[in-house]
């Protein structure tokens, strides 16, 4: 099955009155000193919040919550044969996706791999287990092994992920999932926009942009390709490492 592209209260206790009344505060006056009396509390509150980040919940007053640590946004560098691209990765939108690729990374499944296809201004496309074989030994299609590049395309990890259409629109450096004509058939392939692809928004599964490289993505987009959009030369995928 050929896996291809359509063309994220305090509150005051009641004061119970005495006998004498006490002269009534100008407005200015009053305000003043709840203004004093409300500044107090919430500077008693937030040390009381800071010593319990440090000591641990216990010392929270009844009703506060300490907001979670920020986790950062798990980050991958694409090594390729024209330099390096670092992507972060939106598990918010795409939990089963990044997932798996960050497990198909770290067991090196995508090492030795090259970007199979290329279309300028579209996208280029690997994640290809096929492609590590059909080049002849220069790199190019020289004594190629036809046979094997007929495969590319079609190969994966040997299983499916569902799709997690989301939000996050195609863009120029981002990543996002090829599949086959099922929404559910995503597997290993991948592949990053070469411009903005509005046409792709909610038909393919968008997890990760570029933070760095965007000279090496346009290198890579620029290979002059022969029949099938293959590079003529090969553009390898050295690895992709998780940092």
């Amino acid at each position: 099955m050929v896996v291809a592209l359509a063309a994220l209260v305090l509150t005051a206790p009641q004061m119970v009155p005495t006998v004498r009344v006490a002269p009534r505060l100008s407005r200015s006056v009053a305000s003043t000193r709840a203004g004093v009396s409300a500044s107090a509390i919430d500077r008693r509150q937030a040390s009381t919040v800071a010593a319990a980040l440090v000591l641990g919940c216990s010392l929270l007053p009844a009703g506060v919550v300490a907001a979670p640590a920020a986790v950062p946004a798990p980050r991958v560098a694409i090594e390729t044969t024209a330099g390096t691209m670092e992507f972060e990765l939106w598990p918010e939108v795409a939990p089963k996706t990044v997932d798996n690729f960050v497990k198909l990374a770290n067991n090196g499944f995508f090492d030795g791999q090259c970007f199979h296809r290329v279309i300028a201004g579209f996208v280029i496309q690997g994640g290809d287990p096929n492609s590590k074989k059909g080049y002849g030994p220069s790199g190019t299609f020289e004594n190629a092994d036809m046979a094997a590049v007929r495969t590319w395309g079609r190969g994966g990890p040997g299983y499916t992920v569902d799709g997690e259409f989301n939000p996050r629109k195609h863009e120029f450096g981002v990543l996002s999932m090829a599949r086959s004509a099922s929404p559910n058939s995503a597997g290993s392939q991948f592949f990053v926009c070469l411009g903005n692809l509005p046409s792709l928004d909610n038909q393919y599964t968008t997890f990760g942009r570029m933070t760095s490289g965007e000279n090496v993505l346009r290198a890579l987009g620029s290979a002059k390709t022969v029949r099938g959009d293959f590079p003529e030369i090969r553009q390898g995928i050295t690895s992709i490492r998780v940092l």
